[in-house]
């Protein structure tokens, strides 16, 4: 059986049509799906280019192929092409496949009403919460108010409908998301063993010049890269020696370097840009001291996880899942300078805190080893296809039946 995997994220495509991407969602990560199902289609917005830099990861492979949903940006460029973008959608979905949608995403509020208004079941992976998305200063748009309040509307209704859902917390999202059906909560972060170091870090003296990084998209400011930037600028002013990492890129970073400029931290903020998953992320991970992830929403980061994989102390705020990643001593609210700037004060300047900090992490990051994990993932999977194959065998079972009575129904009137 083929399972159909519709997510919201963008890959490119070379002309030799090869699909690659820079980040998540490498050939690699389809393997999982691989245990359970033969096949793998995966529904996507896809970029063609001439060609893609060395460090990128193939996505497509060995029986995992990509239906290419026409490349949008933003709500704009979605209604224009939503015509488009509808009958990709609609052609990838065959009667016999299986189906799990990752939401939130524009294409499920597309594909969803097309597979109920044939009864085809669906699962659904809830991997985001719209609501937190939308909230006050992580999104800039003239709809904020308006999606803030339909998109979590749309999700409510997909969750109900879903014959199983997976969600990437323990407790968060299932909580504003509930389905009535089987739920399973099962991080989709995926930690190799070797991305995992094998201590925590020594307790130093205290530091004489702190290094913080920041992973995340710059195409919106939900993961809050302003309020960091002006939270540095508050330490600066009380004296700390500072330095940021910023790996990420997007529409708002010349606005993010402009700020760094206003606040007279330019020279103390690098921006460096997107970097290929995997050693050259961890290689500026384990140059800093200490990660912070002030986002206005979260589900479970992957971003904070692997950072704790490398044993790094980190700071997250009250949203999402990061809860269930750090404790409440080292959590921030949402959208508050000064109280980022007064907690990474307080934690830079105590070495033993930071030293208590890198060994819990570290632990609590194991807890999402590809091999702990890979079970669960493997038992919804294999829930998702017998559902399925027990819809088809109704199906099958209702055609044979119509076909008997027309039959019976076609001798009577020639015994006539």
């Amino acid at each position: 059986m083929k399972v159909v995997i519709i997510l919201e994220h963008r890959f490119d495509r070379t002309p030799d049509g090869r699909v690659w991407t820079q980040t998540t969602f490498a050939y690699s990560f389809w393997l999982q799906y691989l245990k359970v199902f033969d096949r793998v289609c995966v529904v996507a917005r896809i970029r063609d280019v001439p060609t893609v830099a060395a460090d990128w990861q193939l996505a497509d492979g060995d029986l995992v192929s990509f239906a290419a949903v026409p490349n949008y940006l933003g709500p704009l460029q979605y209604l224009r092409k939503a015509r488009q973008v509808k009958q990709a959608v609609q052609n990838a979905v065959g009667h016999s496949d299986a189906v799990i949608v990752r939401v939130p995403s524009p294409l499920s509020r597309l594909l969803i009403p097309l597979l109920q208004w044939d009864n085809h079941p669906f699962a659904v992976e809830v991997v985001a919460d719209p609501y937190d998305v939308f909230a006050p200063g992580s999104i800039d748009h003239p709809l904020r108010l308006f999606f803030r309040w339909l998109l979590p509307r749309n999700l409510r209704h997909s969750c109900v409908k879903a014959i199983t859902a997976m969600y990437v917390t323990k407790s968060a999202l299932q909580q504003r998301y509930p389905c009535p059906n089987l739920s399973m909560g099962i991080s989709d972060v995926v930690l190799p063993a070797h991305s995992i170091v094998a201590a925590p870090r020594p307790q130093a003296q205290e530091l004489d010049v702190v290094t913080l990084v920041f992973i995340g998209t710059m195409s919106q400011l939900y993961k809050a890269p302003d309020i960091l930037i002006k939270a540095v600028a508050v330490c600066v002013k009380a004296g700390l020696n500072i330095q940021l990492l910023m790996l990420g890129d997007g529409q708002y970073r010349g606005q993010l370097e402009d700020l760094a400029k206003a606040e007279n931290v330019s020279e103390r903020v690098s921006f460096l840009g997107q970097l290929a998953s995997g050693s050259a992320v961890q290689n500026q991970l384990d140059l800093a001291d200490l990660f912070v992830l002030p986002s206005y929403q979260e589900g479970l980061p992957r971003a904070m996880v692997e950072a704790m994989a490398r044993a790094l102390p980190c700071i997250g705020s009250t949203v999402g899942g990061i809860p269930e990643l750090l404790p409440p001593e080292d959590l921030v609210p949402p959208g508050d300078v000064d109280a980022l700037a007064r907690k990474i004060r307080e934690i830079v300047t105590d070495p033993e805190r930071m030293a208590t900090m890198s060994a819990r992490n570290l632990d609590k990051a194991k807890e999402y080893r590809d091999e702990v994990l890979q079970d669960r993932r493997t038992d919804f999977y294999r829930y998702v296809r017998e559902q399925t194959e027990g819809w088809l065998l109704e199906q099958q079972g209702s055609r044979i039946c119509f076909l008997t009575v027309d039959i019976c129904q076609d001798r009577y009137l020639v015994d006539i």
